[in-house]
């Protein structure tokens, strides 16, 4: 039996990193990203991301600076993650981080102009280094489009 959802339904994902100060952790996925917070321990915390399950853990070894990978002329850390967002969402949160004074890795713009697969991206860093990028289409069809 397929227990899959149909392809135009998503599940949440769940996903763990490493954090090194889980205060500055929930100052930034709480308070700047209006995550809400989930289960934790002295050890870990847990946020919906947009509806997504992300856990942090202290965890300060694993942290380590990421390599990058060219993609339409930008240095894309390799090791992110993220979330597809509304164009309006897009929008709103690249002006809510220019506001709190976020140094973006990349900033805010259209990625693949006039391509099947034009996006709007941004990448920014959590205080512990870990790299995320948000993104969004103009069209949502078009995400897995070649």
């Amino acid at each position: 039996m397929n227990d899959r959802l149909p392809y135009n339904v998503t599940q949440p994902f769940h996903l763990a990193f490493p954090v090194a100060d889980l205060a500055a952790t929930r100052a930034f996925y709480g308070g700047l990203l209006g995550c809400p917070e989930g289960r934790s321990s002295s050890d870990w915390v847990d946020f919906d991301l947009y509806g997504h399950q992300i856990v942090a853990h202290v965890a300060p070894g694993e942290l380590a600076q990421a390599s990058t990978s060219h993609v339409d002329g930008d240095a894309v850390p390799v090791r992110h993650f993220g979330v597809v967002l509304s164009m309006s969402a897009w929008h709103e949160l690249a002006q809510r981080l220019k506001a709190h004074g976020v140094a973006f890795i990349i900033e805010p713009h259209i990625r693949f102009q006039g391509e099947v697969g034009e996006q709007a991206t941004m990448f920014f860093k959590d205080p512990s280094g870990n790299a995320l990028e948000f993104k969004a289409f103009a069209d949502p069809s078009r995400l897995f489009a070649k």
